[in-house]
């Protein structure tokens, strides 16, 4: 998948389920969606973008 994370023993990556999520699709669909997916995989991808999220760090240039 080109380095990007992915649910671990699938090739569904973790921005998929995110964005899934993001745009309003439910668990219950995206476990109907992507059999491969297990209990917990949801969480997981979540838990993921959330520690990414936290060690992220943005740099800001001055317009001087």
């Amino acid at each position: 998948m080109g380095g990007k994370p992915v649910i671990e023993g699938t090739r569904i990556p973790v921005e998929l389920i995110v964005r899934k999520l993001s745009e309003g699709a439910t668990e219950a669909e995206l476990y109907d969606g992507y059999p491969a997916l297990r209990p917990g995989d949801i969480r997981a991808a979540l838990g993921y973008a959330a520690d990414m999220l936290a060690h992220e760090t943005i740099v800001v240039q001055s317009a001087y």
